[in-house]
């Protein structure tokens, strides 16, 4: 896998938790694949005793001063639990020339689960609503400035982007999910949408829906309406 397609970002970073050498191995497997292996920084952090929702915040400001320190423009952060599914060389390169023609751009999720969605210009990128997950996004550097100047608020990292309200973007179709492997995560919610068929499953399911999500309307209205004239 050629590497040049990621030439895009000045530095790539995963975060993965001191003690956790099988996630690091299995990512760098995922990463491998995908061309990424010679790119990628772990950076490690130690576990929160108290808050995992306030150590996974930390964990993302750190890769973010980290980059800013380094003077990078083009930031890809990744989560150790990534997965990489239907990835196409063709589409990151599409991706990352539409960023390099929309300079303004803030955040774009390779892989998260939106409130909505719309097209733009490139079919590879789709705007959205960002509503959670964060294992696998870029960031330019004005934006990563501003995150990494806001202190933990007492809420998780992906809600705190999304009560940000600004419509970022999103690969399409995604290519990054998260795994079914056993978490550091304690928070209920995030078990059980494991088990509801899988996060990957889940992130699949959102992004096809909001892409379709008028014709999918349409149709049940249509067959409700059948149904309704049948028993008549």
């Amino acid at each position: 896998m050629n590497s040049n397609s990621w030439s895009f970002f000045d530095k790539v970073y995963c975060i993965s938790i001191a003690g956790r050498s099988d996630r690091r191995q299995e990512a760098r497997q995922q990463f491998a694949a995908v061309g990424l292996q010679r790119l990628v920084e772990f950076v490690i952090v130690n576990k929160h005793p108290i808050s995992p929702a306030e150590g996974c915040y930390q964990s993302h400001i750190t890769c973010l001063k980290k980059a800013a320190a380094a003077g990078a423009r083009h930031i890809l952060i990744f989560e150790d639990d990534i997965i990489f599914k239907g990835f196409s060389e063709a589409k990151i390169k599409e991706a990352t020339e539409f960023l390099r023609a929309n300079p303004h751009w803030e955040m774009m999720f390779l892989g998260c689960i939106v409130s909505r969605s719309a097209g733009t210009a490139d079919k590879s990128v789709r705007r959205i609503k960002y509503r959670c997950l964060s294992h696998a996004y870029a960031v330019n550097q004005p934006f990563a400035a501003e995150l990494a100047a806001r202190p933990w608020q007492g809420i998780p990292y992906d809600t705190f982007l999304a009560r940000m309200n600004k419509e970022f973007y999103a690969l399409y179709p995604a290519c990054a999910f998260q795994s079914n492997a056993a978490t550091d995560n304690r928070f209920f919610i995030d078990k059980l949408r494991r088990a509801l068929g899988g996060l990957a499953f889940i992130q699949r399911a959102n992004e096809i829906f909001h892409r379709h999500k008028g014709v999918i309307i349409i149709s049940h209205l249509g067959i409700l309406a059948i149904l309704f004239y049948a028993f008549l």
